[in-house]
């Protein structure tokens, strides 16, 4: 984050606003929204603020600014064209560590005025970091038509009885599942239609049934597991899903290969095990992770075990579900988008195609003993895509080998580090100089290799290089 948000209480506090354009009576607005008590020092002022003068709603001061303005208020806000007084008035404040913004000088302020979407008492603000007010005030539009307008009826309604869910079920974990039946469920639809008399006898239905099945001060029996494919890195492919599961989870159990941005769609306050597994450097044995999987569940947690691309493609998922399927845990398998798809997608590579490739085969470069004993002669086979996961280690054994079954030298390579992300980076050669090239570019992410003429093509149609030639792009620039 470059900034950091919260939210301020300004009711019945003092705010400063020096400057009377309209950029000042919007904000003045805003801040009368808020409960505040506005102070304005401006020579002269526009008709809307004049307005709000009259009526007595704001104080005015029809003079210069001095520092002393600042002595008993809390926020600062600066609507002025004058650019000198912007500056006096911004450092004059923060060297009194007073919050202060300058309109659409982001230099000058110590906090960004956000764009605010208002369905009180549910608030969202989105800010850029002053960026792209534009944008954010877009992202304003579109969450606007997106959100009911009654939806903070639901968060009166929830506010009603927050305490009393808080004195019947003792265990956190109960609590929180409670209000996701109840967000998601006919009760929620009724307060929104503002039926709330009759949301309010479901909601006393719910809470005394899950009294009853849980106990007021024990949390639930028996947990379950996820086994959620992350994607190959971009945080848009992952499935509405996964995005529902990280938001419930109480613990996300992930490893090297899911990307910091989908990790950070997960519940704030969920517990994140790391359990990162890369060739012959395990953080974590699977047999371990497999008994902390299930220790877990036991403890009546909900557990997303979130993997890289698909959990069932090269993610040892079907060994977790053979382990906690044994010890008498429900699992559910949640697919993701497998790297050879995402990857092929965002480098515009077609995994199959009519005239160059009829088939498609996915293969891991190294086996669980650390070998690299694959089928070679089915491999070489031509009019085929071969992609190799996890092969970025294993170039010269995977080149020579395919060559050496019948595969031609001039074969095209590419090579794609951290793909579907910003860091996505490509080499693109051919098996006689994949390996120097990949040596040279000092490839380290996560790195898939897909070996075919599709690979020729691909590049021939966009305009790169041809075949052979040393080639690394990022992902922007093709």
């Amino acid at each position: 984050m470059q900034t950091f948000p919260l939210f301020m209480s300004l009711q019945e506090r003092r705010v400063l606003v020096v400057g009377g354009t309209e950029a000042a009576a919007r904000k003045v607005a805003l801040l009368l929204s808020a409960g505040a008590k506005v102070t304005l020092i401006a020579n002269t002022v526009v008709g809307e603020i004049a307005q709000l003068i009259d009526e007595a709603r704001i104080s005015w001061a029809g003079r210069a600014f001095y520092d002393e303005d600042l002595s008993g208020v809390s926020l600062v806000v600066v609507a002025s064209d004058d650019e000198a007084l912007q500056a006096r008035v911004s450092l004059a404040a923060q060297q009194r560590c007073l919050p202060v913004n300058v309109v659409d000088r982001p230099r000058l302020s110590s906090f960004i005025m956000p764009a605010i979407v208002d369905r009180a008492p549910i608030t969202i603000a989105i800010s850029t970091g002053g960026a792209a007010p534009a944008l954010a005030r877009r992202l304003r539009a579109e969450i606007e038509r997106a959100m009911p307008a009654a939806i903070g009826r639901l968060a009166r309604f929830a506010e009603v009885f927050r305490a009393q869910v808080r004195r019947t079920l003792d265990h956190p974990r109960v609590r929180r599942r409670f209000w996701d039946r109840v967000f998601e469920g006919r009760i929620g639809e009724m307060a929104l239609a503002g039926d709330e008399i009759g949301a309010r006898r479901e909601l006393i239905r719910l809470l005394d049934g899950t009294r009853r099945e849980t106990g007021s001060t024990v949390g639930p029996s028996a947990g379950m597991v996820h086994l959620v494919g992350a994607g190959p890195g971009d945080p848009d492919l992952l499935t509405m899903k996964a995005h529902r599961l990280l938001q419930r989870a109480d613990v996300v159990v992930y490893d090297r290969l899911v990307s910091a941005e989908v990790l950070a769609m997960a519940r704030r306050d969920a517990e994140r095990l790391y359990v990162g597994k890369r060739r012959a450097n395990h953080c974590m044995s699977q047999d371990a992770i497999n008994d902390r999987l299930v220790a877990l569940a036991r403890a009546g947690k909900s557990v997303v075990r979130l993997k890289g691309g698909d959990p069932l493609v090269f993610g040892r998922g079907g060994e977790e579900i053979e382990a906690l399927t044994r010890a008498g845990i429900t699992v559910e398998v949640v697919p993701g988008v497998t790297a050879a798809l995402g990857c092929a997608a965002s480098a515009g590579i077609p995994l199959t195609h009519r005239d160059h490739a009829q088939a498609c085969v996915f293969v891991t470069g190294n086996l669980k003993d650390g070998s690299v004993d694959l089928d070679w002669p089915m491999l070489a086979r031509p009019c085929q895509t071969v992609v190799i996961y996890m092969g970025g280690e294993s170039l010269q054994v995977i080149a020579s080998q395919l060559v050496a079954h019948g595969l031609p030298a001039s074969t095209p390579v590419a090579l794609i580090e951290n793909g579907t992300t910003d860091r996505e980076r490509r080499v693109v050669g051919t098996l006689a100089t994949i390996e120097r090239q990949a040596v040279r570019a000092h490839l380290q992410g996560p790195t898939l290799c897909m070996v075919g003429e599709v690979v020729g093509l691909a590049m021939a149609q966009s305009g790169g290089v041809k075949a052979g030639e040393f080639h690394f792009e990022s992902r922007v620039s093709l």
